[in-house]
Parts: structure tokens; C-alpha cells; sequence
């Protein structure tokens, strides 16, 4: 594949909260690191210049820096708050190394270490880095392996550094490094873990905000009250099963916002989202686990457009995307969940059992973010996607999700009493 790129999340063990995230890269059949080193360095290079900003726009932002990038000043493209440089083995050996971290320190710069090793050259770099990435492949089941990472920790935490478990793929990896001295948690679990499940629908406070004020005017637009909605995986949700309710008794169910918000009305829909306004809270977890939601919603709804083995609609891979995350917002399996609401079987096949055109879209979904390459390019050929352009789908994908998100987020700061004053006026 040519050119692919995925974000990571990396979350604190403690808060939960999304501290920044790693960029992926892979290129070729191995991974782009592997390649030649100035193929790599010129390759991220282009990418970051056109794209860095896209991708991530919140939190800190981890690459994985060549030495080639490093001599070139790539890194001081971004501000030394927004830019960990992580490093390799490919940097540890270079005869210029410790020069050009120092550099880098010294203009405010921060670094991290890839897969710490007990080694004089990984050593030396100690006073230099401020995190120690730790790889958990295989540590449940490896004593030794255990013994080492048990000790990497114990040494950094005497240096004061901080440690990023990285490779948390399943649960019994989790489990570990939950028990373990670390700070941070990275890998393709995490995402399952994001937010604690709970008996009621999550949804963003920030849109929710936004939602409060369409709601409010004198009359409202439903265009811009259906777009709202449909950018929150609970908020459409908690719609559709409302207006499929015994209450509403409906000869025919309906998947559509547009037909849920004409069957609820201006009257019950504002008193809908009053009743929503008593419960604010929201956790640091519960606000990624809807930005993944959006995310994949997004990007199931361009990959259709470009799988002419695909027959569902755009809107449909959107619902689909949308309502994958849905079993990790409540307690309830989502088999059971999709029962409440009118979803197409096809769609309930791609998200239970992977099934169809469309479980091939939500299978590319789902491996491209867990920078699962080979996998990436199986789903894309079933589709006849072409696997050279999927990077920049989801660089697109994922600066419309940041833009909306960057709005939501400058709502959610607006004064208390503005938003008390909005919610009356709901009434």
C-alpha cells in the first residue's frame, strides 16, 4: 500500500483522558520505517507538511522521527508544545545522534524512546528523554519478559521518566498494564476502553450545546437540527428509539432523522431535549469513544462512494459507521441494541457478523484504524478501492471530524449561565 497513515490514541492509566496521539505510517509491505531510510524521510516529510494539521489538531502529537528527518529540521515544522519526537534504534546507533538530541533539547523539544532496551546505547539517551515507551507484545504469558519490563520501569521512574505501555491489543494485555507503574496506554484495545459502559445513551456536551440552541429559535431549522443530531452516534440513537417507541405507534418503523423529527414535532422535540440537559456529565473517555464513532462514520460513508461492489447508501454506511461504537456507550449488547431501532439487515450483518459489501466497508473501517495494513488491503481489493488512496481519504475524513470537533469543544467553553438561560428557553 502506498502511503497509509492512522492516529492512536494514548490515554492516561489513571484519568482516562486523551493525552495526544501517535501517527502510524506504513508504506510498501513492511513497515515504512523498514524501508529505506531516505524513502521514509522523504515520504513523511511530504506527508506531514500537507497534512499534519489535519489529521491532529488536539493533544500532543508522537512520530517517530528518522535520522535523516532530524537532520533535516523536520521537527521544528511544529511547536515544541504540540510534537514528541520519538526515537529507534536507527537513531540510537547513528554517529550523529547524541548531537542532534541535544540540539533538539535544547530548543524545548521533547523526546521518546521506542521499545526501551537494557543496553549502553539506550542509556545514554535516558537524560535526554522524557517518556519510555514499553512494547507489551507477549508479556501475560513471558515470565522473563515481565522480569525486564518490571525493571525498565523501576529505572525510569528513578530517572523520572514517564512510560507509555504501547501494543495493548487485548484485554488480558490491559489487565497487565493496569497493574502496572506506568502513566500512559496505547494500542488497539483502547478503544474498547475509553468509556465505561453504562444504562443510559452518551453523547457529546459540546453538540448537545449546539443542539440546545437550534432547538430554541423561534422556529427552527430541521436541516440544521437533523445535522446535529447526526454527527452523535447517542443523540441518533436516542431519537430513533424514542419515535420507534410503542408511544409514537408507528405503522412503519423509521430509520430517518429527517422522518423522526417530523413525527416527534417542535413541541415534544424541544421537551426531548430539555429531559436530556438534567444529565451533563460527561467523562474525557466518554467524549473519544464519540469522536471514534464520528470518525468511522465518516470515513464508511466516503469508502462507499468509491466501492462500486457496495450497494448501500452513503447514509447508511454513515449509520453504520456511527452505531459501531454504540455497545461501548451502554450496557448492552449490540445485537440487542439494533433491535430497538429500524436498521437494514445488511447493515446489521456488517456490524455483527461482517458479512456483505457493507461488512467489508466496516472491516476496512475497523483495520485501517488499528493500522492493520494487510488487512487494509484485503477489504479494499474485495471492494475495488484502491488501497494508494485510502491515506488521504482518511486524512479528510479526519480534518472534518477535527474541524466539527474544535466547534463543539468552543460551545462546551461557553459561560454556565448562558447555556442555564438556553436550556429554559427550551421550555
Amino acid at each position: 500500500m502506498d502511503r497509509c497513515v492512522v492516529r492512536q490514541a494514548i490515554k492516561e492509566k489513571q484519568s482516562g483522558k486523551v493525552i495526544g496521539y501517535e501517527l502510524v505510517f506504513q508504506g510498501g509491505k513492511d513497515s515504512m520505517y523498514n524501508s529505506s531510510e531516505a524513502t521514509a524521510a522523504d515520504t513523511i516529510s511530504d506527508f506531514l507538511v500537507a497534512n499534519s494539521a489535519k489529521i491532529i489538531n488536539d493533544g500532543l502529537m508522537f512520530v517517530t522521527f528518522t535520522p535523516s528527518l532530524l537532520l533535516r529540521n523536520t521537527p521544528k515544522m511544529f511547536g515544541q508544545d504540540k510534537v514528541i519526537i520519538q526515537i529507534e534504534d536507527t537513531v540510537i546507533i547513528h554517529p550523529l545522534a547524541m548531537p542532534l538530541i541535544k540540539k533538539y533539547c535544547e530548543a524545548g523539544y521533547k523526546f521518546a524512546i521506542n521499545d526501551f532496551q537494557f543496553s549502553p546505547k539506550y542509556f545514554s539517551m535516558l537524560d535526554y528523554a522524557s517518556y519510555i515507551r514499553i512494547n507489551m507484545t507477549g508479556y501475560e504469558n513471558n515470565p522473563q519478559k515481565q522480569r525486564t519490563v518490571l525493571n525498565i520501569i523501576e529505572m525510569a521512574k528513578g530517572f523520572g521518566r514517564q512510560c507509555i505501555a504501547t501494543e495493548i491489543n487485548t484485554k488480558e494485555q490491559y489487565e497487565a498494564a493496569m497493574e502496572l507503574d506506568i502513566d500512559y496506554l496505547e494500542g488497539n484495545y483502547m478503544a474498547n476502553t475509553m468509556v465505561s459502559k453504562v444504562d443510559k445513551v452518551e453523547y457529546m456536551q459540546g453538540n448537545f450545546f449546539q443542539l440546545v440552541i437550534a432547538v430554541s429559535k423561534d422556529e427552527p431549522n430541521f436541516g440544521e437540527v437533523e445535522e446535529i443530531i447526526s454527527r452523535d452516534a447517542g443523540l441518533t440513537y436516542a431519537l430513533l428509539r424514542l419515535v420507534n417507541s410503542a408511544y409514537f405507534a408507528l405503522r412503519t418503523r423509521t430509520a430517518s432523522l429527517r422522518q423522526a423529527l417530523i413525527t416527534l414535532g417542535i413541541g415534544q422535540l424541544r421537551h426531548w431535549v430539555y429531559m436530556l440537559s438534567f444529565d451533563q456529565d460527561r467523562s474525557e473517555g466518554s467524549e473519544e469513544i464519540l469522536k471514534i464513532s464520528f470518525l468511522r462514520a465518516k470515513l464508511a460513508s466516503e469508502l462507499v462512494k468509491r466501492a462500486p461492489e457496495c450497494k448501500i447508501s452513503s447514509n447508511d454506511a454513515y449509520m453504520m459507521g456511527m452505531f459501531s461504537t454504540l455497545d461501548y456507550m451502554v450496557e448492552a449488547p449490540l445485537a440487542e441494541l439494533l433491535e430497538e431501532i429500524p436498521v437494514a439487515d445488511e447493515i446489521k450483518a456488517a456490524l455483527l457478523e461482517g458479512t456483505g459489501p457493507a461488512g467489508a466497508v466496516q472491516n476496512l473501517v475497523v483495520a485501517y484504524e488499528k493500522a492493520d495494513w494487510k488487512a487494509s488491503k484485503t477489504y479494499a481489493d474485495q471492494l475495488g478501492i484502491s488501497s494508494a488512496g485510502l491515506a488521504q481519504i482518511y486524512v479528510d475524513c479526519a480534518e472534518e471530524v477535527n474541524a466539527i470537533w474544535h466547534s463543539l469543544m468552543t460551545d462546551m467553553e461557553r459561560p454556565q449561565e448562558e447555556v442555564k438561560k438556553l436550556e429554559e428557553e427550551v421550555l
